[in-house]
């Protein structure tokens, strides 16, 4: 009688009795469980050649020999198949397995029928067989391609360890908290330590012994744990002599298959040479060569900031313009030099008038403008307002010695107040100068507040959005279409890009457009738009004779919300392109942010023939779990290493990494920003497989490309 079993959904079937067990078919049942089973079932005698008693028709599978061929050892005995490297180890372990009565499994390689050498994992157990002998049953099955997925792995893992250790710049792992894993040479030397473990063993916490300011390594570790990873993480750092140099860090977290934290990795370069150069550029940029003060660049920037604070506490941020009365004609009769002094003089005065927290600014000729912040009574600004007339008013000696002059300047101020005269930079130096001019001809020497209200000022990104709602349906929307060639020059795919030109606004940057339709909700029907017109595209130019030519569209993050995979198998069904000439990219950065729904979003897709692609990589190194996890088929080298090929050796041994763990892993690389002969030249050396950039074409629409590009080529 059949027993009931209660399922864990509740539900219940039936279960068989022993005497249900005593009826079953077991001869056919073992025969069904011998062609379900994953590699081929035998049983072996235990003696001098480990004789094969029976074997499953799979024998034939893995072997190429056919049961009877093997059996009774016939034609040829399963040991004298196997690799005589592994025939004393094998014999080992089965004799073992036997004194003990013990289950085995060990792993050998094999020689086929055809000559061809196999893998194989033989899994079993000393059993007594019906009549009471001794014999071994188990399985044999045929492990090559594990064996050689293994094998790359390995191989790119030393390739990977190589260049950890023989690279030119700092390469490093660390812990969560600030300890370090692994260094290479290159960031012990600089460091100013003789070795990486020197620097391992003299650098107990990153954080409190690395870097001059340690909450750095709290930002590091917060941007890593937001974005996945740090690009271009600027620090100030100790070295081991007491110096101190500044760095540049690109690191990522890295995870293992079941996503726990293993650690953090990344390059440091040395950039202090390039922060002094960068300081002394920037500081001419944003400071007046004659009076020292903040010129119009900073000047925009410190108001943008009052603004920002004055709108978070309430307070007024004020603006006031400064023009010298009669100054060209001090200019003009005194000579320049006079005047120089003059304005170095006044420049003087200003600042002794103001807080450290405000701004004087030269803004030009003898025009002054004041960042006054924290203010919130009139009052208190026109007590300073009359202070800096008294101030300006009082006599200035230009000369020297015996041709000292001794002037007498005054000026006339314009003054307007954030929130009330304008929420922009541009408008409060605006209504300022119009008060100045005001205070000009109220007859100098006297200080006005602008009193007109500025009307209502749309956004740009306002107005931006509400023509992109429209310009689907105005037919605004462009594709054009920037071609991948191989290394002869020969076209072999092209990348499909969006472009808006819009009748109100004429041509918008995508990037400006990209990101408002991402946050507008519009990039789907975006996206869609341009994946349908480019896949068309492609089906035409086949339809002329451009067989085997590649279409690559890209793809936004904000579409895995949604139902990429069904948009992208509609449309490939709509213009009956197939999958293969498909090739969908993401940005690594974009991957990154979450792997795991990446990797089954992916498998997905992949399932419609299409292949994957990761654009911008090498931003920093990825680790070999993370690849391997991902079904992708090329690498797109970020066009930054490219663009710097010649001029810097940190780019090009990233370029080179890059590209040899690609090619380790069986994936295609393609450089992408190649605009001169001598990037090209250099990529082909690296092994990079396919190229685009200026040098081959701008991005065209496909009519300029029928009628150019498609005709003559590539030609180098």
């Amino acid at each position: 009688m059949a027993h009931l079993a209660c399922c864990r959904d509740s539900t219940y079937v039936t279960w068989p009795t022993m005497n249900d067990w005593r009826n079953v078919d077991s001869d056919r049942m073992l025969s069904d469980l011998m062609h379900i089973l994953d590699g081929m079932i035998y049983r072996c005698a235990i003696d001098k050649h480990w004789t094969m008693l029976l074997l499953s028709e799979s024998c034939e599978e893995i072997t190429g020999y056919t049961a009877e061929e093997l059996c009774g050892n016939r034609s040829v005995s399963f040991e004298s198949i196997t690799h005589p490297a592994d025939r004393m180890s094998v014999n080992g372990y089965l004799a073992a397995a036997v004194a003990e009565r013990m289950p085995y499994t060990f792993e050998y390689r094999i020689y086929c029928k055809d000559k061809t050498l196999k893998w194989v994992r033989e899994r079993g157990a000393p059993v007594k067989d019906e009549h009471g002998d001794l014999v071994l049953e188990g399985v044999i099955s045929d492990i090559t391609e594990w064996v050689e997925a293994q094998s790359r792995v390995q191989q790119a893992e030393l390739r990977y360890r190589s260049i950890f250790e023989n690279s030119a710049i700092g390469m490093f792992q660390t812990t969560a908290d600030g300890h370090y894993l692994a260094a290479n040479l290159a960031l012990a030397r600089l460091y100013r330590y003789e070795s990486p473990s020197a620097l391992m063993a003299g650098i107990a916490d990153i954080g409190t012994s690395l870097y001059v300011e340690p909450e750095r390594r709290e930002e590091f570790t917060r941007l890593i744990r937001s974005h996945g990873r740090v690009e271009d993480f600027e620090s100030e750092v100790y070295c081991r002599d007491g110096s101190r140099i500044w760095i540049s860090e690109n690191a990522h977290a890295v995870y293992d298959s079941d996503g726990e934290f293993l650690y953090y990795e990344g390059t440091v370069e040395n950039i202090t040479e390039r922060r002094r150069h960068e300081a002394e550029l920037e500081y001419q940029a944003t400071h007046d060569a004659l009076t020292g003060l903040p010129n119009r660049t900073l000047l925009i920037d410190r108001l943008e900031q009052s603004i920002a604070y004055a709108r978070r506490y309430g307070y007024f941020s004020v603006v006031v313009f400064i023009d010298l009365d009669n100054f060209k004609f001090i200019n003009d009769s005194l000579g320049h030099q006079a005047g120089d002094r003059l304005l170095i003089e006044i420049a003087r005065r200003l600042r002794g008038c103001l807080r450290e927290t405000d701004t004087v600014a030269r803004y030009g000729g003898d025009e002054f403008v004041l960042v006054l912040n924290n203010y919130y009574e009139s009052s208190t600004i026109a007590r300073l307002l009359d202070r800096l007339l008294a101030e300006i008013a009082e006599p200035v000696n230009v000369g020297r010695n015996e041709s000292a002059h001794e002037l007498f300047v005054t000026c006339s101020i314009g003054v307007s107040l954030y929130p009330s005269d304008g929420d922009t930079a541009a408008t409060l130096i605006k209504s300022a100068d119009a008060a100045m001019y005001l205070a000009k001809e109220q007859g100098k020497s006297n200080y006005q507040f602008f009193t007109r209200k500025l009307g209502t000022q749309a956004t740009e990104r306002m107005v931006l959005e509400s023509r992109l709602r429209r310009a689907l349906d105005r037919g605004e929307i462009h594709v054009v279409y920037q071609p991948k060639v191989d290394r002869d020059g020969k076209t072999v795919g092209f990348e499909a890009l969006a472009r808006w030109i819009s009748a109100d606004l004429g041509f918008v940057s995508p990037e400006k457009f990209i990101p408002i339709a991402e946050e507008a909700g519009l990039i789907e029907s975006l996206s869609e738009f341009v994946l349908r017109t480019a896949l068309m595209q492609a089906v035409t130019w086949r339809e002329q004779g451009l067989a085997g030519i590649h279409m690559a569209v890209n793809l936004s993050a904000r579409l895995f919300d949604t139902r990429v995979y069904e948009m992208v198998g509609r449309i490939l069904e709509e213009t009956g392109l197939p999958g293969e000439y498909v090739e969908l990219e993401l940005t690594e950065s974009t991957v990154m942010r979450d792997v795991d729904r990446f990797v089954t979003e992916l498998h997905r897709l992949r399932e419609l023939g299409v292949s994957i692609a990761i654009d911008d990589f090498g931003t920093g190194y990825s680790s070999l779990a993370y690849l391997q996890r991902l079904p992708i088929d090329t690498l797109k080298v970020d066009k930054s290493f490219v663009r710097e090929l010649g001029q810097r050796n940190t780019q090009v041994s990233i370029a080179a990494a890059v590209v040899s763990l690609a090619r380790s892993l069986g994936l295609k690389v393609v450089a992408e920003g190649v605009e001169n002969k001598a990037q090209y030249a250099h990529l082909i050396n690296l092994g990079c497989t396919e190229f685009q950039g200026y040098l081959f074409s701008k991005p065209q629409s496909a009519d300029v490309l029928a009628r150019g590009y498609l005709v003559r080529g590539y030609t180098g």
